[in-house]
Parts: C-alpha cells; structure tokens; sequence
C-alpha cells in the first residue's frame, strides 16, 4: 500500500507531482478507506506528530486531520496564532506579537514530524500569493514535510478528495465526462478561488472535458488555467470557457458549483480589496444558483460537488443538497479524512516501513 517515493515530501500543490504520484495517493486512500470501513487497523505513523496552524476557522480541514492522524496512530496539535505569537515573515516583525517564521519552524522541526498550515483571505489582507509565501517559508526552513491545508491559490488536499470521489462515482479513467465547474452567487464576497483551481488541476491527469463557466467579469488565475488546459489535453480531454450557468450543468456528468472572489478587484490588481464593489458585481447574477432546473439539464445520473461550506439558497438549493439522487457532498466530505490519511501515511512515513 506504501510508496517511498513520496518520503519527507512537502504537500504544497499538486502542481509539484506527476500523475503516478497522484494516483499513487489516491490508490493509498481508497486502500485506507477500505481498512477503515472493516475496522482493520492501520497505525502506520504510530507515535508521529502533526503539528497543526490554522490562521482561519476549520470544521472539515481541522476535524479530518485530527481523526486522520488518530487513527493511522499519531497525535495532532492544534496551534492557534492568537495563542502563541503570530508567525510572520521577513519585515512584518512586530515586537512581542509576532515571531519569525524561519524561528517557528525550525522549532518545531525538532519536537515533531510534520507541520500543516491553512492561510488565507483576510488574514493576508487578501494579497494572492501571501498565504502561498508563508506555506513555502515554513518548507525552506523546516526539514520535516509540510502540508498546505488551503492558502489563497492551492487546496489541494480538497482536489485529492473531489477526484477520489470521481473515481468512486465514475471509475478512474475520466475520459468522455463532463466537468462543468461554475462560479455560483453568493451574499459573501470572501469564499476562495482555490478549491476551483484544484478540483480542475486534480481532473485534468484523467482526462475528463471541463467546462468553467463565470461571469464574464470573473476569472481564475491565468497560470494555474493554463497548466489545467495543457495537462487535461495531454491526458485526452478538453478545456472549455463560458459565460453561461448552463453551460457547466448541460450534459454534465458532474458540477462542481461554488463561489469564488473576483481576483480583479483585489490585491495585486487593486492596492486594497475592494468588496463593496464585488458585492454589488455578484448581485448581477442572483440566479447562478445550483438549483433542481439546472441539475435536470446534465446526464440522468449527475452528481453535484461542493467543498463545503455552502450558502444553501444562494450558492445551491435545499432541494440539490438534500438529495439522494444528485448530492456527491457527503461523500466528498468524508473522502477529506483518506485522501489526508494517505498524503500523511505517505509522506509522513518512518524509515523502515515495508
């Protein structure tokens, strides 16, 4: 079920692996996934340690590690910044508040076995690469692996669970599927763009044909759509753009429908956020809404994804959420917890293991 290949990696973005590394992964968590729903014990980290930094809010990211960490036989610590002095980079010091990343983590580099972090949204002052910055600092300084648990760009243990959860649904090879990933509304004008890129980038190894579909005013970051376009092409699908809601939903296999920010109207396109005027820009477009009219344009069988959490009535209707027939959510949401198990069982991994 182990690989060594994958030993004392840093899990930052899947763009860093190639497709046998991914499926390596992804056949990992399918195999701990079986373990666990026999209750066949699977303790390969006994006595590891996770050290855990979220600078936001967390109920799927943080409960999934803490349960994945428990049950391959380690034990997760939970830092919060606003308890201890908030790690920071190089010239953001602030006397007796912060405390040099380079320092933290190679603090923790000598007590533990690896570290994860989430970072993202206000806490960068919503400056696009910030939280990336701050994941990659902690790696250059840090000997020990290093998990990116969502910054403003990547997520990509998100994308791990999406495509495990296709591959359940659909089978591995994706090709001749159609992914329709589309912006939705939103009252909130802070959910990010991070799980779009990764639920494309994580697709593309298998081939299916993906359709996004935002706004006309919106975007994804133009490097990650180009790295989506060319390995989705070299893996036998396509790469579409549109302007229409229903576009993502018509003959689709799956829709994966969520807000996301409009990256021109913050940093670095703008000096400071501007969220009064992406409040006012989403408010145009109300009705992209996940919603029982749109689902009946797909395939018979077409699954809805969410990474959750969702704006029921505004990113999704009660009526895709809660049912049987369309809902993919919550199996989603609980591949969380393998894909994770299998990204620390194989990074995290002692010397010696078979």
């Amino acid at each position: 079920m182990l690989t060594k290949s994958l030993r004392g990696r840093d899990f930052i973005t899947l763009r860093d692996f190639s497709k046998h590394e991914i499926v390596t992964i992804l056949e990992t968590a399918l195999a701990l996934k079986s373990d666990y729903g026999i209750g066949r014990p699977h303790k390969v980290l006994d006595g590891r340690t996770l050290f855990m930094l979220f600078f936001n809010p967390s109920m799927r990211t943080r409960n999934s590690f803490e349960a994945g960490i428990f049950q391959l036989g380690g034990h997760a610590h939970f830092l919060e910044p606003g308890a201890t002095r908030v790690p920071s980079l190089e010239g953001e010091d602030i006397a007796y508040k912060t405390e040099r990343i380079s320092d933290v983590a190679r603090t923790l580099n000598g007590m533990g076995d690896c570290i994860a972090i989430r970072i993202l949204g206000d806490v960068t002052g919503w400056e696009y690469d910030k939280g990336l910055r701050i994941i990659r600092e902690f790696a250059k300084w840090a000997d020990i692996p290093v998990i990116n648990m969502e910054d403003n760009v990547y997520h990509p243990c998100q994308g791990i669970a999406d495509v495990m959860t296709m591959w359940e649904l659909f089978g591995r090879d994706l090709r001749g599927l159609k992914l329709g990933v589309s912006w939705t509304f939103s009252g909130s004008t802070k959910k990010p763009i991070a799980p779009h890129h990764d639920v494309m980038y994580a697709a593309s190894f298998f081939g299916p044909n993906i359709v996004y579909a935002r706004p006309p005013e919106l975007r994804i970051d133009p490097d990650v759509e180009a790295a989506i376009k060319a390995n989705v092409e070299a893996n036998g699908g396509t790469y579409q753009i549109s302007d229409r809601f229903e576009d993502a939903f018509a003959d689709a296999d799956i829709v994966y429908a969520k807000n996301h920010v409009c990256l021109d109207l913050l940093p670095p396109v703008q000096p400071k956020p501007k969220h009064e005027e992406m409040e006012k820009l989403f408010a145009k477009y109300k009705h992209w809404i996940a919603d029982a009219k749109h689902m009946k344009m797909g395939k018979d069988h077409i699954k809805y994804m969410h990474c959750l959490p969702c704006e029921r009535a505004q990113e999704v209707s009660d009526e895709v959420m809660d049912s049987q027939k369309w809902a993919a959510v919550w199996t989603e949401a609980e591949n969380r917890l393998h894909g994770q198990k299998a990204v620390m069982a194989l990074i995290m991994q002692p010397t010696g293991l078979p």
